[in-house]
């Protein structure tokens, strides 16, 4: 019984997400705008992307970063040319090798993203990388509005299975 209310509140509570998202990207209106999308699903991740691509009329770009990524503007730069697009997904940043350094340049980089670009760029990343933001690249972490969730943070998840277990 708990967990078909779980499952209606995390379906309501994902197309919520998912709504916010799209207003977030359509907000931007040609200007660079930060966006953290938090999801440790890679798979979730894909469900979102495929909701957001039917419900947005934004014609949204995705970037999958490879392991080897040294730095995120490189990166985004290497991807995207001399071209605006509407919205920018950056995926991946989980399996990077180097996150550390990729947090650290992408700080120090940072004024280099509303100077170049004109889009909103959403970053998704999952709880681990959310916290290696908060701590290596401040700076750039504060230009994001609240956090988008897309799924219940790990620590919540044993809360509710202890709760669940108790009962």
């Amino acid at each position: 019984m708990i967990s078909l209310s779980n499952s209606e509140n995390g379906t309501a509570n994902s197309t919520a997400a998912t709504k916010r998202l799209a207003r977030a990207m359509m907000v931007s209106g040609g200007e660079f705008s930060l966006i953290l999308a938090c999801c440790n699903s890679v798979e979730r991740q894909q469900q979102v992307l495929n909701v957001l691509t039917e419900f947005s009329s934004a014609d949204i770009d995705e970037i999958l970063l490879s392991p080897a990524t040294d730095t995120l503007y490189t990166a985004i730069t290497s991807a995207i040319g001399t071209t605006q697009p509407e919205a920018l997904m950056v995926r991946g940043l989980e399996s990077v090798v180097e996150i550390n350094q990729l947090i650290i340049s992408t700080n120090i980089m940072r004024n280099e993203f509303r100077k170049k670009f004109r889009f909103p760029l959403v970053l998704w990343v999952n709880d681990e990388i959310l916290c290696k933001l908060v701590w290596l690249a401040p700076d750039f972490k504060d230009w994001a509005a609240s956090t988008i969730r897309f799924d219940v943070p790990q620590n919540q998840f044993v809360e509710a299975e202890q709760q669940a277990i108790s009962a």
